[in-house]
């Protein structure tokens, strides 16, 4: 089967970081990686949600009509999940989505350490409507904006890796999720500092999608 994995930004490098992170999570997979040129470059809030919907409803709808075998969405605000499901037949899977989801079959409290203030609002909702808020011990912001994933991953590493740290010293948690799917460039780093599990919601995502 092939799975589709739509970033519902317009910036492709990201694309690829993410597509590189579900082949490798999921080596038996086909995986394809689509960018939603229309959208925005970056998704930091609820406007860049709004205008980022459209687009990424025909993407969704697109990958239907191909007979893709699933779809994952990019973005770990999960945005428009429910309309995504409605377009397509085969699942759709949010990052976000799986990795709370994994975290909870694991039995384990955590942070999520994302990309700037405007995301915790929606993050939180989402992990109240997934019914998985006694997992959750805070949404935390790195200040690290999306597109500088990709300008400045050095020193976007170096950032998000304080505030886990922080995370793990002052939340009582066993794992730490990384709340933005351009992330996957740094997981691998923050493995190699932190004491807990480092949760990446493109690889969860990956490695659910290919057992529904």
């Amino acid at each position: 089967m092939t799975v589709i994995v739509i970033n519902p930004n317009s910036t492709a490098a990201m694309t690829g970081s993410i597509l590189a992170m579900a082949e490798t999570a999921a080596p038996g997979v086909a995986f394809e990686g689509w960018t939603s040129s229309l959208a925005p470059p970056a998704i930091q809030g609820p406007e860049d949600v709004a205008a980022a919907t459209p687009p990424l409803l025909e993407l969704v709808a697109q990958a239907a009509r191909r007979g893709a075998g699933g779809v994952i969405l990019a973005c770990f605000d999960d945005p428009a999940l429910a309309e995504a499901r409605a377009c397509a037949p085969c699942p759709v899977i949010g990052v976000g989505q799986a990795a709370f989801h994994h975290a909870a079959l694991r039995g384990w409290r955590f942070s999520v350490v994302t990309t700037l203030p405007a995301a915790i609002p929606a993050i939180e909702a989402n992990i109240r409507n997934y019914g998985l808020s006694q997992h959750l011990a805070r949404v935390r912001a790195s200040d690290v904006p999306v597109l500088a994933l990709e300008d400045d991953t050095e020193a976007a590493c170096a950032r998000i890796a304080e505030e886990a740290e922080r995370a793990v010293a002052e939340d009582d948690i066993e794992a730490v999720i990384l709340g933005c799917a351009g992330m996957a460039k740094v997981t691998g780093y923050l493995r190699t500092r932190l004491p807990v599990p480092v949760i990446d919601g493109v690889e969860a995502a990956a490695r659910f999608v290919s057992v529904l």
